[in-house]
């Protein structure tokens, strides 16, 4: 398997790096995995923001999901670091929010896994001192461009 992988030496690199990011997202399902700390939020922030987005935009850790209307379009940003088990998806309405059409952020997705749509895009970020690095990848496993 083949990744396009990035260096970002700080916050602000994370964040353009989801803005640009942003530039050729539809409908699709995104995947963010790190260890805690690592920037997924930091990542959905930047997309948003390169959507649009004016308002907060806070890590949906207790709420599961957050959703967004920019610029006539739908986007859901879940967290399921608090998902002890995939079924538990079932009763916040993960079906309705995961219809295509709609852009889906995931973080900790595989906590969610036998019940979330596959990736359309994977991003797997590493703390690297003070920076990070992201590796992309398409949902099958292929290299994805730098964005």
């Amino acid at each position: 398997m083949t990744a396009s992988v990035l260096s970002l030496a700080n916050e602000r690199a994370t964040l353009e790096f989801g803005s640009r990011l942003a530039r050729s997202l539809q409908g699709e399902v995104l995947y963010l995995n790190g260890p805690l700390g690592a920037g997924k939020t930091c990542v959905a922030r930047g997309i948003l923001r390169g959507l649009g987005y004016r308002g907060a935009v806070k890590s949906p850790t207790y709420t599961l999901v957050e959703p967004y209307e920019v610029a006539g379009r739908e986007v859901y940003h879940w967290d399921l670091y608090r998902i002890v088990n995939p079924a538990e998806l079932e009763y916040v309405g993960l079906d309705e929010m995961m219809r295509d059409g709609t852009l889906r952020i995931v973080e900790w997705p595989d906590r969610g896994k036998g019940v979330l749509p596959p990736a359309d895009i994977e991003i797997l970020i590493d703390v690297i001192g003070n920076g990070r690095r992201l590796r992309m990848t398409d949902g099958r496993g292929h290299s994805k461009p730098n964005s």
